[in-house]
């Protein structure tokens, strides 16, 4: 009895004990289900800003059908640059270590592609005059007209470009002395943002404006008391805002005309180009012969463009200069009265 008593132990245990068995291995269940959840949340955070890196390396807003609404949404880039740590917090905090790597690896792209503007890079051998440029946007003509006067006066400026000039505001620059600093005049003024303009401390002779642009942005050559000749352009392609104004604002950059050659005048390009870097036909402008100064001066993060209330700031005012062109100084000014700060650039002509 006794043995049959131990068999029955050994070889039939009680259901209860059975049952207890079974329910060890239910837990598991639940626990590969949280394991998958973690693994989704991971993915889905490094997808989110991989697929940023890999958009912009692409030039994704190039892309037909899909530029609206990539193209203003490019302008983020150096937003998710700065945030390219979260994914990679997530997936250490989730334990996701192959997540991990891969969001190590995005910020790194990310960082390598927006970290740059910020060190000045080096510049060519250029021993011709200087030249001293501001571009401003007035924001419908509406910007302090003292403030401009006194950015020309402190920085000796020689060539003035100004956006969305309108009549009134030009009337409101005369009144505030641009005149007798500035002397010669290439003035579109138009209601609204339309109108643009270009001042300059020496003589200028008008060229023929840039054909079909939906904003005024006319061209000048501008003779240097040595008899160096630069052609300067007021630059103003529309906000690309909409699928119409994408189209319009990649035609008006397609009309820029490129740097210029040895034994052609120097060009620079400065205005409000409603671009960043990060834009692949803003590039493809500056691939055409061009520096930007801000970025060659590691000033190339400074933001431009403020929304209201200071939210959102991009950077989308430029003075672009000839390569063969030296960038001494770039300087960032607050101007009251308008959603834009001036720009100010220091260049050596070559």
């Amino acid at each position: 009895m006794g043995r049959a008593s131990g068999t029955f132990r050994q070889s039939e245990p009680e259901p209860g004990i059975c049952e207890t068995a079974g329910s060890t291995a239910v837990p598991g269940r639940p626990g590969r289900t949280a394991g998958r959840w973690r693994s989704a949340l991971a993915w889905t955070a490094v997808g989110c800003w991989t697929a940023w890196a890999l958009g912009r390396l692409a030039g994704a807003d190039r892309l037909p059908g899909v530029q609206m609404p990539i193209t203003p949404l490019i302008s983020f880039t150096p937003y998710a640059a700065a945030t390219a740590v979260v994914p990679v917090l997530g997936a250490a905090l989730l334990r996701h270590r192959r997540a991990l790597i891969a969001g190590a690896l995005t910020a790194g792209v990310l960082a390598a592609l927006v970290l740059p503007r910020a060190v000045a890079a080096s510049q060519p051998p250029a021993h011709g005059p200087r030249l001293r440029v501001l571009t401003a946007n007035l924001r419908f003509g509406l910007a302090d007209p003292d403030r401009i006067v006194e950015l020309v006066r402190h920085h000796a400026v020689d060539v003035l470009s100004l956006q969305e000039l309108t009549p009134k505001a030009v009337e409101r620059l005369n009144a505030a002395g641009l005149g007798r600093l500035l002397p010669h005049a290439v003035l579109h003024p138009r209601s609204g943002a339309a109108g643009s303009g270009l001042y300059a401390r020496h003589p200028l002779r008008e060229l023929p404006a840039l054909p079909g642009s939906v904003f005024a942005m006319p061209r000048a050559e501008l003779t240097l008391p040595a008899g160096h000749k630069v052609e300067v352009a007021a630059v103003h392609p529309p906000p690309p805002i909409s699928g119409r104004a994408v189209g319009n604002w990649m035609r008006d950059l397609r009309a820029l005309p490129a740097a210029g050659r040895r034994g052609q005048p120097v060009r620079i390009l400065a205005g409000d180009y409603n671009a960043t870097l990060d834009h692949a036909h803003f590039r493809r402008v500056l691939s055409r012969g061009y520096a930007d100064a801000a970025d060659r001066a590691g000033m190339g993060l400074t933001p431009t463009w403020s929304s209201p209330g200071g939210r959102i700031r991009l950077t989308i005012d430029h003075v672009l200069v000839d390569r063969r062109c030296a960038v001494h100084r770039v300087r960032v000014h607050d101007l009251p009265g308008s959603d834009h700060r001036a720009v100010f650039a220091d260049v050596r002509l070559p």
